[in-house]
């Protein structure tokens, strides 16, 4: 289900054209002949792709890549492997969104869906579908059994709806994977355009965004939020997890299991959270943040920093329940 392709992806391109694309001074013609099949994350990147490296946040995981190329800074490119074409830079990401733009020209903004189709047209395809008035639904959509689309809701192109979910009204859902037993309610808006953008003195750059947004079984997202895709990766949110009205949650969030997430709650770019976390209304965490799991976070908490696992935090910056108790007693 995971390599549902929403973009239509142009290449393969020679490296020596990629490389010119991001420093025209470099010349690799010796490496014309070989050819990249595309972008991805350190992790995911295959041996005929480039990937970037721009935190050494990602050391282990820059360690494992297996990409033929990373582009990086002169100081982060002693974590790749020797193997590992170094492409060193002064701006990686404005670099990666040249590079990303060349495989996916038309991911930089979401343009409207033009292949939708009114529900009461396609009876004959989803034939145990409850659907309510003024369904727009795309091409190759697949709505599992049992499933219920609320009025006024547009499912895009090539989405996937698992069995007895319920998606309210006046729902978007794009570029995104449900599983069965999934509840999103009114107002959502699913798989859109991340807030990529790279600030250059001349004119802010759009960041194409590539990935998709993935919900486990038995997930729900409340009234209002909003859930962006990945830019290389995956949005994802862990099974049975339960998310409030109003929360945002930015590209490549991973969200665990069993979580409880209550509202206004905002998630910054490429947090990962682990299982079983709780955490208060009007809380917001950073990006590039790991939060262990069995965390709690109290409402309207600021995290900067990493949790461990199994801890208890409040304030802002968020601190240890403990010391947050301890300075409100002083």
């Amino acid at each position: 289900m995971q390599n549902v392709r929403f973009f239509e992806k142009k290449g393969p391109f020679p490296f020596s054209e990629i490389v010119k694309k991001i420093d025209p001074t470099k010349d690799l013609a010796e490496l014309n002949n070989f050819k990249i099949y595309g972008i991805d994350s350190l992790i995911n990147a295959k041996e005929n792709e480039i990937t970037f490296l721009n935190s050494s946040k990602y050391q282990k995981e820059s360690l494992q890549t297996k990409a033929f190329a990373c582009i990086t800074s002169l100081n982060l490119s002693k974590f790749l492997p020797e193997n590992c074409i170094k492409l060193n830079v002064k701006n990686v990401l404005f670099a990666v969104t040249q590079v990303s733009k060349l495989f996916y020209p038309n991911a930089d903004l979401d343009y409207p869906d033009s292949n939708l189709q009114d529900s009461s047209e396609l009876t004959d395809l989803y034939t145990n579908v409850n659907f309510g008035k003024n369904c727009m639904i795309g091409k190759n959509v697949k709505i599992g059994q049992n499933s219920f689309i609320g009025s006024n809701t547009i499912i895009e192109s090539n989405v996937l709806i698992g069995s007895n979910c319920i998606i309210g009204s006046s729902v978007v859902i794009k570029n995104t994977l449900i599983s069965d037993n999934v509840n999103i309610q009114d107002g959502c808006k699913v798989g859109v355009k991340g807030f990529g953008f790279i600030p250059i003195p001349e004119k802010n750059l759009r960041m194409p965004h590539t990935g998709k947004v993935i919900i486990e079984e038995g997930v729900e997202i409340g009234a209002n939020s909003t859930v962006d895709r990945g830019s290389l990766s995956n949005t994802l949110i862990g099974k049975n997890t339960f998310i409030d009205n109003q929360v945002h949650i930015a590209h490549n969030v991973k969200i665990g299991k069993n979580c409880m997430i209550a509202g206004q709650v905002g998630f910054a770019g490429s947090s990962i959270i682990g299982d079983n976390v709780v955490i208060g209304g009007q809380a917001g965490v950073s990006g590039h943040l790991k939060i262990g799991n069995n965390v709690k976070i109290g409402g309207g908490s600021g995290v900067i920093n990493d949790i461990p696992d199994n801890q208890q935090v409040m304030g802002y910056p968020a601190v240890s329940l403990k010391d947050f108790i301890k300075k409100r007693k002083k």
